[in-house]
């Protein structure tokens, strides 16, 4: 900024100015505005570094002859990428900053006495700072559980079969819980019942515990040579460590995880009716013929914990976090040697996603110490809705339920609605 104090043009009165230049021509708009309602537009071609300078007033044509200081466009662009740098860099460093003062802050008061303000005093940030980062407590407090538990260390114990993966599996998830009186608990002891605040979260949280079964009961199923469904003895694994959590914080003293364990174990060896297909999918209308091309965008899976491409063959999901039991149809439909990829999708990523994060980090976290191989599922998280949008899915909801099928890097088909897994994942080989 050039300031001119006491400056005069050749006729009218002297008065103290000052003078923008802008040399990118960012607002060029502003100085069209400005000239016909009597300022000046300084010549030269917009978007050249030589607007010069947009004074306010009329009779200032003699700034006209003014040009942009040296440097001109280039100059400015590369000032103004150091600045969109810092700027990214900055809202990184903040939000680093917000996550760690929230895990002091919650870990030392709980969830429910835990302040906003105190958590920004503690980063040294503003609520506005916070609040840009995070729209609430709630989305703040699961993402500091999502963090520590993609980041928590794993030593691995893999079972050979499926009753002792499964009993790896459970004490795993037990080794995280307080199970006497005066032991410290984990931070995220008492999630669970934050959860289910309202209708919306539970709906969610039930579909992201759905799919959490599913993962683990096709690791068991990767480890069973007879090749049986074994989703329900998963959920029934879950419901009591679930169960088993709960009572750890309420009841200390009371778990007593070698029966747990034990319990675990046993449900392998069950008949516990499970079986597919669900009644409706004969019904489903078939996927749309397409042939378009397939800009696999670079992502993370979940399940693995690590960088993977979507450019091979089989189907991609786009689900909302209230239809994530959709992915088992695309699984059971698809051939062997083809991979199914669940993305995740909110109308609300801002409080879900983290939400979705830490619910599969745990679940993940404990499969990788138990299993001695991934399920075989991916699951992508899509909070910006980039891998939506590369799939053809401009907007998302909590109910969004879209698959396409890859083959050969292009689109050969897709399908929207109830049924869209199961009708992408049964279209034929030409």
């Amino acid at each position: 900024m050039l300031s001119l104090r006491g400056c005069a043009p050749p006729t009218g009165p002297g008065f103290g100015l000052r003078l923008v230049h802008s040399p990118t021509a960012r607002f060029p708009q502003w100085a069209r505005a400005l000239d016909n309602k009597g300022g000046v537009e300084a010549p030269g071609r917009e978007g050249s570094g030589q607007e010069g300078f947009v004074g306010l007033g009329r009779g200032f044509g003699w700034l006209r002859n003014m040009v942009a200081p040296s440097g001109g466009t280039a100059t400015a662009e590369r000032e103004g990428h150091v600045a969109r740098l810092t700027r990214v860099e900055t809202q990184e460093r903040n939000r680093a900053k917000v996550l760690a003062a929230a895990r002091e802050e919650f870990a030392e008061r709980g969830y429910r006495d835990a302040k906003v303000d105190r958590i920004a005093e503690r980063a040294e940030l503003t609520r506005g700072a916070v609040y840009s980062n995070f729209p609430g407590k709630r989305a703040l407090y699961f993402a500091v559980l999502a963090d520590e538990a993609e980041r928590a260390p794993r030593p691995e114990q893999h079972g050979r079969t499926p009753s002792e993966a499964l009993g790896a599996f459970a004490r795993a998830w037990l080794a995280r819980l307080p199970l006497a009186g005066g032991e410290p608990g984990r931070l995220g002891l008492e999630h669970l019942p934050e959860v289910i605040t309202d209708d919306r979260t539970r709906q969610a949280f039930a579909q992201l515990t759905r799919l959490d079964a599913l993962l683990l009961g096709l690791a068991l199923e990767g480890l069973d040579g007879r090749r049986l469904r074994m989703v329900r003895a998963a959920e029934t694994a879950l419901t009591t460590l679930h169960g088993a959590s709960r009572l750890a914080a309420a009841a200390p003293g009371f778990v007593e995880p070698f029966t747990v364990v034990s319990a675990c174990e046993r449900l392998t060896d069950l008949d516990l009716g499970d079986g597919w297909p669900p009644a409706h999918l004969p019904y489903v209308p078939d996927a749309r013929a397409v042939d378009e091309p397939w800009p696999a965008p670079p992502v993370v899976d979940a399940v693995r914990g690590e960088a993977t491409r979507l450019d091979g063959d089989g189907v991609v999901a786009i689900l909302g976090l209230h239809r994530l039991e959709a992915a088992e149809e695309a699984v059971r439909a698809l051939p062997p040697g083809e991979t199914v990829t669940v993305v995740l999708v909110s109308g609300d990523p801002g409080e879900f996603a983290p939400l979705a994060r830490l619910t599969v980090a745990d679940l993940c976290g404990c499969l990788r110490q138990a299993f001695p191989s991934a399920p075989a599922l991916r699951v992508v998280h899509d909070p910006a809705g980039t891998v939506a949008a590369a799939a053809g899915v401009p907007a998302v909801s909590d109910v969004t339920e879209t698959a396409i099928r890859v083959r050969a890097g292009r689109v050969v088909a897709r399908a929207d609605a109830h049924g869209a897994c199961h009708a992408a994942a049964s279209v034929q080989a030409h």
